[in-house]
């Protein structure tokens, strides 16, 4: 079998009908106003961006499913079902987080604002899908609870606190992807370029034969964030709403379990990882000075843009950044 031409088919046809789809859904929310609320609270130069469609994730999430379940089925077909197990299972908890955004962001059209489901609301339907997420994965990869700790080669038996910190990767890495989606075009490549991670571990995963489930995870997330880029890039003609960057989310960690180096996802996804330890920094530290700010706003993107960072700025900063982490994961971090 040829695993590049798979890749690539897979790859083509996701941005294919990611692009596709997008040109018919922009025009339709639109029409239906399902326009993007800011807060007043933002920075004051987002409010020209009140009204922009969201929810166009739905247009990866479509070409993520269908290209997905096929490629799942040609796999099983060629290596076996079990083989593309994890993969289904990682997708299905992708699925289950944008079905999750898109409650939310239906909420915040329907109360014409920014705030859609409490945190807690959200939380509680996160920590549903990622429990039944590691539940399915210990059926299909048998149980475990042996951590291995990247880049020292260790493993390390946590009993039942493994599944504690599980749960809370699992939750942690979804809303951190949710948090990143801030600026025109910031989640789609940070995400693109964590899809050529997936795709060059499963092509480098030392086994006999390429990883046919990270190969497809690449290929959606590579074909998916590309072809949403062509609408979502400054200036951004539809965001991807919490109904994507759930989505994304699920995915993005799943595959750091699908690897099973769970713990990489704080490398190869570190600026998710620091847009949400900027909040946490942020609300401390204003907690414990009574009303101090550590940053000019956060999460950290909105500080860099009251730094003057300019938005493209602030992407090509991030992008590159999570390069180079993945590189180190890529080189150092696979087991």
């Amino acid at each position: 079998m040829n695993y590049k031409i798979v890749f690539i088919l897979a790859l083509v046809l996701t941005f294919g009908i990611t692009v596709a789809v997008s040109k018919k859904l922009i025009p339709f929310l639109k029409s239906k106003k399902m326009g993007q609320k800011i807060l007043d609270i933002g920075p004051r130069w987002h409010k020209s961006k009140e009204g922009t469609p969201t929810m166009g994730g739905f247009a990866f999430i479509i070409a993520a499913v269908v290209v997905g379940l096929a490629g799942s089925v040609y796999f099983a077909l060629t290596d076996g079902l079990r083989s593309t197990l994890p993969f289904i299972m990682t997708l299905a908890l992708g699925v289950a987080g944008g079905l999750i955004g898109c409650i939310d962001d239906s909420a915040k059209l329907r109360k014409a604002q920014n705030e859609g489901l409490t945190a807690g609301q959200k939380y509680l339907l996160q920590f549903i899908a990622a429990a039944l997420y590691l539940v399915g994965m210990t059926l299909v990869c048998g149980p475990s609870t042996t951590l291995y700790i990247p880049f020292v080669g260790v493993q390390w038996d946590l009993g039942i606190f493994y599944y504690v910190l599980a749960m809370l990767l699992l939750t942690g890495v979804i809303n951190s992807v949710n948090l990143t989606d801030g600026l025109d075009g910031l989640a789609s490549s940070v995400t693109l370029l964590v899809g050529v991670f997936f795709a060059a571990a499963g092509f480098l995963n030392g086994m006999a034969e390429p990883d046919s489930g990270l190969l497809l995870l690449g290929a959606i997330l590579i074909g998916g964030c590309g072809g949403f880029l062509v609408y979502n890039f400054y200036p951004a003609r539809v965001f991807m709403g919490d109904t994507g960057s759930l989505f994304l989310g699920g995915l993005v960690v799943g595959g750091a379990f699908m690897m099973d180096n769970p713990l990489l996802v704080v490398i190869f996804g570190i600026w998710y990882i620091v847009e949400t330890v900027s909040v946490i920094l942020q609300v401390g530290y204003f907690k414990l000075t009574h009303g101090k700010r550590l940053f000019k706003m956060a999460p950290i993107h909105h500080h860099f843009e009251k730094c003057g960072f300019s938005e493209v700025k602030v992407v090509c900063m991030a992008s590159i950044i999570t390069l180079i982490a993945c590189v180190i994961s890529l080189l150092w971090g696979i087991r």
